[in-house]
């Protein structure tokens, strides 16, 4: 009833109670995790490394122990967050390797074709130049 008042009053159709709207979130994989996580990240490192400018000047100004203390704080929060970063990608490395099929080693082999007089020749020509 007071959906009716309000609509009127506002010269619209009243909503219906029985709509239902349904989103649907794209499938999520790894490597859309991997991206969206990485890129978090640098964007945190890369605001942080800002402001770490930006109080490390506050920091020399006031030369308030406080302030130091929130520059150490904040540089182990980076250290932390580029150990994170580096942690992603291993962990990410790890995973395409169990996903990706058994590959094939591959050995190239160098065969020299001459005498033993030649071979040393060669071998000592390439030790003095």
């Amino acid at each position: 009833m007071a959906k009716d008042v309000i609509s009127k009053s506002l010269g619209l159709e009243p909503l219906q109670d029985d709509i239902i709207v349904h989103v649907e979130a794209p499938p999520s994989t790894v490597k859309n995790d991997y991206n969206y996580a990485r890129d978090n990240l640098y964007n945190i490192i890369e605001k942080g490394n800002s402001a770490l400018e930006d109080i490390m000047d506050i920091a020399k100004q006031s030369e308030s122990a406080r302030a130091f203390e929130v520059v150490t704080n904040l540089i182990k929060t980076m250290v932390d967050a580029n150990k994170d970063l580096l942690e992603l990608a291993k962990k990410k490395k790890e995973l395409d390797k169990t996903e990706e099929p058994d590959q094939t080693n591959v050995t190239n082999n160098n065969l020299f074709v001459g005498s033993s007089a030649e071979l040393l020749k060669m071998i000592k020509d390439n030790s003095h130049g």
